[in-house]
């Protein structure tokens, strides 16, 4: 290495630059890195989010705050006071139609305890028609001054009647009345009760997988 730079500057031992003009003073090497000989890191794997499906509505409780139960016990009911002529059977065939367009309508398949309950509901709104239709059956009656004359004479005509019921007629026809309105919605609701169990039963039980 030369003691002067070509600039005129004395230099040190082992100068590498010169200190007045910045001459370098030997060639430099470049150190050679070594390549990293460690094992590179796996890839992470590419998480895919998959959305889960909606959950499955629950299906409306069967009351009257179901609308579309109300819906169809109302058709039911129209269908059976329509169909009066055929007394008992008309009241069972409304219950177990209404579960069948229940289901039919909701796509959910009834157990007979739902099927009970659709029953009821409809033997409830039948009450009501059939009670409404025998109202205005005894108009007549009403505007001649004798309530009820067609109707108790349709109920002593009756080869169902017993005597106990013939002395209340006489005695206490409206009593007699009550009575009958009472054993009518009994009669009515436990027979579409028994139609929607069936129908349930038939059209509208879980399928067995």
């Amino acid at each position: 290495m030369p003691d002067f730079c070509s600039c005129g500057a004395q230099l040190p031992p082992d100068a590498l630059f010169c200190h007045k003009c910045g001459k370098p003073q030997r060639d430099l090497v470049q150190p050679e890195i070594e390549a990293n000989t460690y094992p590179s890191a796996p890839p992470s794997p590419v998480v895919v989010n998959v959305a889960s499906p909606p959950p499955r509505p629950q299906p409306l409780p069967l009351n009257f705050h179901n609308p579309i139960a109300v819906r169809i016990a109302l058709v039911a009911a129209v269908c059976a006071t329509m169909l009066g002529f055929l007394v008992f059977v008309n009241w069972l065939a409304a219950g177990f139609f209404a579960v069948y367009l229940y289901s039919r309508k909701t796509g959910s398949q009834l157990d007979p305890l739902a099927g009970v309950r659709m029953g009821w509901m409809t033997g409830v709104v039948t009450y009501v028609f059939a009670t409404i239709a025998l109202t205005v059956q005894q108009l007549p009656d009403v505007l001649s001054g004798h309530p009820f004359r067609t109707a108790i004479e349709g109920m002593r005509n009756s080869p169902f009647q017993d005597p106990s019921v013939s002395r209340m007629l006489q005695t206490q026809p409206g009593a007699a009345i009550l009575l009958f309105l009472i054993l009518l919605f009994v009669l009515v609701t436990c027979l579409s009760m028994a139609g929607g169990a069936l129908g349930a039963k038939l059209v509208g039980s879980p399928k067995q997988s």
